[in-house]
């Protein structure tokens, strides 16, 4: 022994643990050994000298006899609700709704449920049909309904992965003539961009710093009234030498360019005009007394105009509610026209008759636009989803999702390939069919963006401005598809660069909200209509038109 009283052979170190370890290690070793050795009945601390295993997690219980606050009840109801509508939400994206109308109906009815509330149209019914599928998954048994239904969806999916239309044989025809026309425009429009891309780098800056230059001093040109009612489109004819308008009470005019005279007043719509187009050929090649303009409005009715007559030549009926948006096919045969209704359709117009009434989008369609080939079409909806469309096969070739309010504007570029979409949400995206996704994407305004419009160039072949033509010794590219522009409702016309999507110019001189706009084709003005009843022109200020 040491003076301390330990053993000799013990060492502490002061601050190790082995020595306290090393005894709770055998204090445990000999709990275990007297638990063992102890009776099975025998509960721990009686009898011998066994020790208590003292308690465990097990041994607890749960108090559940509280009372919680108001405000704790509140809180916990509020989160079973929120709880509750994420699972119905992920219920629902899983359930197999019927898509044609009649079958939602049927449904409704056999849920006891009202077949049509007022106001109601069939997306909104399929969508409360949806809503009461998931509750009716939610509650006793719905998990085997649910099961069963995906079953039967499955099997459906496999045995009809896409749904088709039966078509007339003047649609076959359509196809065909479309594939016919658009090939070759597409063979020579490639042809023309690998001749324009040997052209030296200085040359397209040159132009493009000219053209940029003139944008930049574009100031109010003139101002018109065009109506006792808000104007709510403007069209430039082919030559550049007309202006259509419309108006919200249904009057449409035309106007001579640069006078601002009027020229003729159509009398056709009972409400307001939401889409006004020129014929490609209008005033340039077509006959005066065949179709050279036409008109979509509020009533649901499409009118095509000659300029021989202040009435329609023809009416296409057949969309169930206002149409918002019109455009001619390059072909000038066939016209597209937006509405309301969830569908767009192709007419044709020299026979007076519907070809094919698409649907696609899940609420109402408000923008249609055709490519310059001629092969495809482009829509926006205000289900804020853009789709573009094969015109030789009848396929949605792209789907444009990102912008999170209506898409009220749409345009191809002259290149083919790009297309600008005008939102709601204050911003206009472009789209490259090349990547199938948005490239860019532009704040463009502090409110609604109303339409948007690329410089489309002139139809004339002896326009040095529609295509690359040669200038001295030099060749020189195109100036079409150089920029583009939109206008707001709040108040504003801004112009584009369209290779670095910068703004290059802002006009402010609508004392209200602006609703359309336009380019003419030779490049020398840009119109707009608004709010105020008025229509401007806007030019280059040192312009001698």
């Amino acid at each position: 022994m040491d003076n301390t009283g330990k053993p000799a052979g013990e060492r502490i170190h002061f601050g190790s643990l082995e020595v306290i370890e090393a005894k709770k290690r055998e204090a445990a070793a000999r709990l275990a050994a007297a638990a063992a050795a102890s009776p099975a009945g025998t509960p721990p601390g009686t009898g011998t000298s066994t020790p208590s295993r003292g308690t465990t997690l097990d041994d607890l219980k749960i108090d559940d006899k509280y009372e919680l606050t108001d405000n704790s009840k509140r809180a916990r109801d509020q989160q079973m609700e929120i709880l509750e509508m994420f699972e119905r939400k992920k219920r629902a994206r899983t359930l197999a709704v019927p898509t044609e109308d009649r079958k939602v109906r049927e449904k409704l009815r056999e849920m006891g449920e009202p077949v049509c509330l007022f106001g109601e149209d069939n997306m909104d019914r399929r969508a409360r049909l949806r809503e009461l599928m998931a509750k009716e998954a939610g509650t006793d048994g719905g998990d085997e309904k649910m099961a069963s239904a995906d079953e039967e969806s499955g099997s459906d999916d496999d045995e009809e992965e896409e749904v088709y239309t039966p078509g007339t044989d003047s649609l076959l025809k359509a196809r065909r003539a479309i594939a016919h026309f658009s090939l070759p425009r597409a063979a020579e429009r490639v042809a023309r961009q690998r001749e324009e891309n040997q052209i030296p780098v200085a040359v397209f800056k040159s132009v493009r710093a000219e053209e940029f230059e003139k944008l930049k001093s574009y100031t109010n040109y003139s101002s018109q009234f065009g109506d006792d009612r808000p104007l709510s489109q403007c069209t430039f004819s082919p030559d550049s030498n007309y202006l259509a308008t419309g108006s919200v009470g249904g009057l449409c005019k035309i106007w001579s360019i640069p006078d601002s005279t009027l020229v003729h007043t159509l009398r056709g719509h009972t409400d307001k005009v939401g889409g006004i187009k020129w014929h490609p050929n209008a005033h340039i090649s077509q006959d005066r007394g065949a179709v050279n303009l036409a008109t979509g409005a509020s009533d649901g009715i499409v009118n095509l105009w000659s300029l021989e007559s202040d009435t329609p030549i023809k009416s296409l009926k057949g969309h169930e509610n206002r149409v918002s948006r019109i455009a001619f096919h390059p072909m000038g045969r066939l016209l597209g026209s937006a509405a309301w209704d969830g569908t767009w359709r192709m007419w044709d117009i020299e026979a007076g008759t519907e070809l094919i009434t698409q649907r696609g989008h899940s609420r109402e369609v408000y923008a249609i636009a055709f490519q310059c080939d001629g092969s495809l079409a482009a829509t926006g909806g205000l289900d804020a989803i853009g789709r573009v469309w094969d015109l030789r096969t009848g396929r949605s070739a792209l789907t444009m999702e990102g912008h999170v309010g209506d898409i009220l504007g749409i345009d191809f570029s002259p290149n083919g390939y790009q297309i600008a979409t005008g939102s709601a949400d204050n911003s206009i995206r472009i789209w490259d069919l090349r990547t199938l996704r948005s490239i860019h994407s532009i704040p463009a305004h502090t409110n609604l963006v109303s339409d948007i419009k690329f410089y489309q160039g002139s139809p004339t072949e002896d326009d040095p401005q529609a295509k690359m033509h040669v200038d001295g010794e030099q060749a020189r590219p195109s100036r079409s598809g150089l920029y583009l522009g939109s206008c707001s409702f709040d108040g504003t016309i801004k112009i584009w660069s369209a290779d670095d999507w910068k703004l290059q110019k802002s006009l402010v001189g609508h004392t209200g909200k602006v609703t359309g706009l336009d380019i003419s084709p030779n490049g020398r003005f840009l119109a707009s209509s608004g709010f105020d009843r008025t229509f401007k022109l806007w030019a280059p200020e040192a312009s001698d038109y």
